[in-house]
């Protein structure tokens, strides 16, 4: 098992395919197998360790106030994760494997030594930090979206008033920031969603008014 872990170790740091920087940082780690489903970092645990990957892939997610799931992204062979060692702080998401998958495992302190060597990929590491954490934002937007939708789907089935043919139509003394108030949204959220609708032809608003075309789907 040693031997077939340096020679991955070994084949991953030649392999021109990958950045230099990546390669570099694996040669500092010592590598170790993971089978598929292992979790390899926890929410919220201390950590000092950064995990380059040679061989597979792995999934990084959390949790939002509510407990509802969140993935992040996903790091396959070339890239790394768990960079937020760096200050020793808490794990920003729990990672684990998708599949077999060899990983270099990179100390705090030789990270540190080889930013001191090599001041470029400090830039570097800050640009994969900040699309990492806009991924983050974007993945709770979403959530955020599917939960308001829901909400909406809600509201208007038990406000809208049937008009025959699958037909339904809003009372017209109901104001779009009344609705999002009902919702729990913004109305800048509402109007999106309603436009995004529309454009897929479950409504129509004449005159301003919103009219249901046809059910609205469950999700969204």
């Amino acid at each position: 098992m040693g031997s077939s872990l340096d020679a991955v170790a070994q084949a991953f740091c030649a392999d021109p395919a990958y950045p230099q920087s990546v390669r570099a940082l694996a040669a500092l780690g010592t590598p170790r197998r993971y089978s598929s489903g292992a979790k390899l970092l926890h929410e919220a645990d201390r950590g000092d360790t950064l995990f380059v990957v040679m061989e597979g892939q792995v999934r990084a997610y959390g949790h939002d106030p509510q407990e509802r799931e969140i993935t992040f992204g996903y790091v396959g062979a070339g890239d790394y994760f768990g960079e937020m060692a760096l200050d020793g702080g808490p794990r920003s998401a729990t990672v684990e494997t998708l599949e077999p998958t060899v990983c270099a495992l990179v100390s705090r302190d030789a990270l540190l030594a080889y930013i001191a060597r090599q001041p470029s990929f400090a830039l570097e590491l800050l640009s994969k930090v900040t699309r990492r954490a806009r991924m983050a934002t974007n993945s709770a937007r979403n959530l955020a979206f599917i939960d308001v939708y829901s909400r909406l789907a809600k509201v208007l089935g038990s406000v809208a008033q049937p008009q025959g043919e699958g037909r339904a139509v809003l009372p017209d003394d109901l104001s779009l920031q009344e609705i999002a108030q009902r919702v729990g949204c913004s109305r800048e959220m509402l109007s999106r969603i309603l436009k995004d609708l529309q454009a897929a032809g479950y409504l129509e608003r004449p005159d301003g008014r919103v009219v249901l075309r046809t059910p609205l789907p469950s999700r969204w």
